[in-house]
């Protein structure tokens, strides 16, 4: 019935549950008058007559029986569509998170596990890869990006700046630079500004060490395998490496981006999450 909608189930359910005008106006929270005349206009719709009007009450007619268990399920269907709604905008449900591996491991992951303590219904799934996830196709809901995001149609923020600097045990310290052996990136990840800036750095002195992650950079550089070029927030505070001091400085600056599709961003828990991330990069500040 192109005019029938759920309000009218909702006077027919409560009329046929209190028997009366009066037991479906207190049900509602409405005048009898109103239940009257809102049975009328749907017996007139559906041109079939639902309820007796008898002095003691309204019985339902064998028709008006043949629809409640039909009105049931619609109410029940209705009641579904409500809890799932706030669901929809509550914060539960899985933020699928692309993010570069080293950062990911050693900054964002800790603090994301600080302030998943607030959300207990969402779930994190962390993807670390070098690549740039598909937004469009949905690969994550949300993308940290070592720059600005080129895809046209994303919604992208810069989130702070990522600095570098040489770093080695003291070993390496105590050599001449001329003997400074380095650990980078392999070509995987040539094109990388801090690796670029590295190979020019190092010139004609050897590589000790070539890796794909960041993570693996580092831990070598801690065990003492050479001089690597390392960001604040993986080398900052560690005891067992320390800033070289050369005449010539590290001006490689990586923005950090955070990126999500336009039909995601007023999701309640990718909005969480995405807060949650800016908060933690601002935090950081020049430790970054």
């Amino acid at each position: 019935m192109p005019g029938l909608q759920w309000d009218d189930i909702r006077y027919f359910l409560a009329a046929a549950r209190g028997g009366s005008l009066s037991g479906a106006a207190r049900t509602l929270g409405v005048q009898h008058s109103t239940v009257a005349r809102r049975i009328d206009a749907m017996e007139q719709m559906l041109g079939v007559r639902l309820f007796d009007r008898l002095p003691r009450g309204w019985p339902l007619t064998t028709e008006g029986q043949l629809l409640v268990d039909h009105a049931v399920r619609i109410e029940e269907e209705a009641h579904a569509f409500e809890r799932a709604s706030r669901g929809a905008v509550s914060l539960q449900g899985t933020v699928r998170l692309s993010v570069p591996p080293g950062f990911g491991s050693h900054f964002l992951v800790p603090r994301l596990a600080v302030w998943r303590r607030a959300w207990p219904r969402i779930q994190l799934d962390i993807v670390g890869e070098a690549r740039a996830a598909n937004l469009f196709r949905r690969e994550a809901d949300l993308a940290v990006r070592l720059g600005r995001p080129p895809e046209p149609g994303l919604a992208a923020r810069k989130l702070g700046t990522m600095r570098f600097s040489l770093r080695a045990t003291a070993h390496w310290r105590s050599r001449a630079p001329s003997e400074w052996e380095f650990i980078g990136y392999n070509e995987a990840l040539a094109d990388a500004p801090q690796q670029q800036w590295l190979v020019q750095f190092a010139g004609a002195r050897p590589f000790a060490l070539i890796a794909n992650d960041l993570t693996s950079i580092y831990q070598a550089c801690r065990a003492g395998a050479g001089v690597a070029l390392l960001p604040g927030f993986i080398a900052n505070g560690d005891d067992a490496l320390t800033v070289l001091n050369t005449d010539v400085v590290c001006d490689v600056e990586r923005e950090i981006w955070l990126a999500v599709h336009p039909d995601v961003r007023r999701s309640p828990r990718v909005q969480a999450v995405a807060e949650a991330i800016a908060q933690a990069v601002h935090d950081a500040g020049d430790s970054l």
